[in-house]
């Protein structure tokens, strides 16, 4: 038996009769504001749901599904939600700084001002999502961010090495230390990846330094 309950009041929102929450079907919940920090959720089924301004941090996400649902305002610092699905997500304003969401799917997300600073989104797929945040540190690196809006967005220091950024909008985006390195451009252009200088050729007859 789990007993969820809200963050501040600590009211009991629901009661679930079920050994594991882990790939549990809980699609359509209202949740708002729930304490869900520490709780393993992996592989369950969340899409659709209310939760927004609930507390996650920590929490296992992993494989969850948790496309169309409403997390604004939500807590997710530090969750590891490797290979979940965000599609069609409201992350507005949420709070995800150091969350792994490598190879997380986050198709059409709603991603404005939150906090992605210094998160693990290697693989992830970004396609079409609204980016405009805080992505300071964040490892970008093979993420598929073709058609995202990035307008404005920080990017300092981030890792967006061999990432696809076709038809990406990039207005007055921060990409101070950005590193770059075999991306792709939003006008389709591959970025040239440095080459190590070669050490200088020494005649075959010398053997000595």
């Amino acid at each position: 038996m789990f007993v969820i309950k809200h963050k501040r009041t600590a009211a009991v929102l629901m009661e679930i009769d079920l050994e594991s929450l882990a790939g549990a079907c809980l699609q359509g919940v209202k949740l708002r504001e729930a304490n869900l920090a520490g709780y393993e959720l992996g592989g369950a089924n969340l899409a659709n749901s209310d939760l927004c301004e609930a507390d996650f941090r920590k929490a296992g996400l992993q494989q969850t599904r948790l496309n169309a649902s409403f997390l604004n305002g939500a807590n997710l610092q530090e969750v590891d939600s490797c290979g979940a699905n965000f599609t069609d997500a409201q992350l507005i304003g949420a709070n995800l700084i150091g969350a792994n969401l490598t190879k997380a799917i986050l198709r059409y997300a709603q991603m404005a001002g939150s906090d992605l600073c210094r998160a693990q989104l290697e693989g992830a797929d970004l396609s079409m999502a609204d980016l405009r945040a805080n992505l300071d540190g964040a490892n970008l690196a093979g993420a598929d961010l073709r058609g995202a809006n990035l307008s404005g967005a920080n990017l300092v220091g981030a890792n967006l090495e061999g990432a696809n950024l076709i038809g990406a909008n990039l207005t007055s985006a921060k990409l101070v230390g950005a590193k770059l390195q075999g991306a792709i451009g939003p006008a389709g252009k591959a970025t040239a990846r440095p080459n190590p200088k070669a050490a200088p050729k020494r005649p075959w007859w010398q053997v000595w330094n």
